[in-house]
């Protein structure tokens, strides 16, 4: 009885887990997105001296750390869930690249975060070049290495649940798809990182909503 509720329970956790941390994330991807500019000769420093702003990226870096808490907790509950048949491979390239995701993804917010706290200190002249650097620094974690390494983890997962038949083949497709999808333009195409948050909010909502389903009652053998 002891393994049967916690066969039920590990799926839901993985559910609202991974719904939680599709919603921050998504959330602090649209506040900086919407607060600091692409070009970083836009707005230049006048964006440090904008308090509406800067008080937008605070908001969303303070639900970094959130997001990230939430991810481990929906790659673990993942894991129980898939237990000893998992495949060592795919599994190390699984969590390999959901733990490189969160220190990169931290590394991002303690970038911009450090920003953020010595442009005040910085003269006229040097808060262009301030601002420049880290602009560049912030967005390469984000876009460039933190995104590659949600497309492998995507990439993982996807084929994690086909291989073991625990997701519908659609989902898997559309896995693929994102994972391409960050790979290919998430340094290039503003906003297309929202395509990773998304994705983990379908399979949570999937995951939730599949645990809710009755289970089919074992045969009885005469």
């Amino acid at each position: 009885m002891e393994r049967e509720n916690q066969a039920l329970r590990t799926p839901r956790a993985a559910g609202l887990a991974g719904i939680i941390f599709a919603l921050l994330l998504g959330a602090a991807i649209i506040l900086v997105r919407l607060a600091i500019p692409d070009d970083p000769r836009e707005g230049g420093g006048s964006w440090f001296d904008d308090s509406s702003r800067r008080h937008t990226v605070e908001t969303a870096l303070s639900l970094i750390p959130f997001a990230g808490i939430f991810f481990l907790w929906f790659m673990g509950a993942v894991r129980a869930r898939i237990g000893e048949t998992e495949d060592k491979f795919f599994a190390t390239v699984f969590l390999g690249s959901g733990l490189v995701f969160v220190a990169t993804l931290f590394g991002a917010a303690a970038a911009a975060g450090s920003l953020l706290a010595t442009a005040d200190a910085s003269g006229t002249d040097s808060q262009q070049q301030l601002w420049s650097f880290g602009h560049h620094f912030t967005y390469s974690l984000l876009t460039t290495y933190s995104m590659r390494m949600a497309a492998v983890f995507t990439l993982s997962a996807s084929s994690i649940g086909r291989r073991l038949g625990v997701i519908p083949r659609w989902l898997c497709l559309l896995g693929y798809l994102v994972a391409l999808t960050l790979f290919l333009v998430s340094d290039a195409i503003a906003w297309s990182e929202l395509v990773f948050p998304t994705w983990a909010l379908v399979v949570s909502l999937y995951i939730l909503v599949a645990s809710f389903r009755p289970r089919p009652a074992p045969s009885v053998s005469s």
